[in-house]
């Protein structure tokens, strides 16, 4: 039997978000080191996202990772706003991330492309970098 009206249907339950508590993966030693949570755990998955090649491993869905291949040989103006766009695209697709903005880009030395931008959470704020080859 279908409902006769929308009032019927109201909601009795919270929507909660996932807790972000993860492992701390320590790069200077290359180890995982106990648990991470809030901030910090943002800017490890904000790496992990920009370290990690979109479409390429079965392993992750199609929205995650940031693409970055097919920029090779291609120039700078075009490189620039390309690539702040797609940071952009793959760092929003995590809930915790509101924003992403302040791009800079430099290039540091012939075929790469330095690039800085600020992470806007709902922890706060972080500045994070990437260089990628061009």
């Amino acid at each position: 039997m279908t409902p006769s009206a929308a009032e019927d249907l109201e909601l009795d339950f919270e929507i909660e978000e996932a807790p972000g508590k993860t492992y701390y993966m320590d790069n200077a030693d290359q180890r995982i080191r106990g648990c991470v949570d809030g901030l910090e755990a943002v800017k490890q998955a904000a790496f992990k996202i920009l370290n990690t090649e979109r479409y390429q491993h079965i392993i992750y869905s199609w929205d995650y990772g940031i693409e970055t291949m097919d920029l090779y040989g291609e120039p700078i103006s075009y490189v620039c706003p390309e690539l702040e766009r797609r940071i952009t695209d793959a760092l929003t697709q995590n809930s915790r991330i509101r924003e992403v903005a302040d791009f800079e880009f430099e290039s540091v030395k012939r075929g790469s492309l330095h690039v800085t931008f600020t992470i806007y959470t709902i922890y706060g704020m972080v500045q994070m970098e990437r260089e990628v080859d061009i």
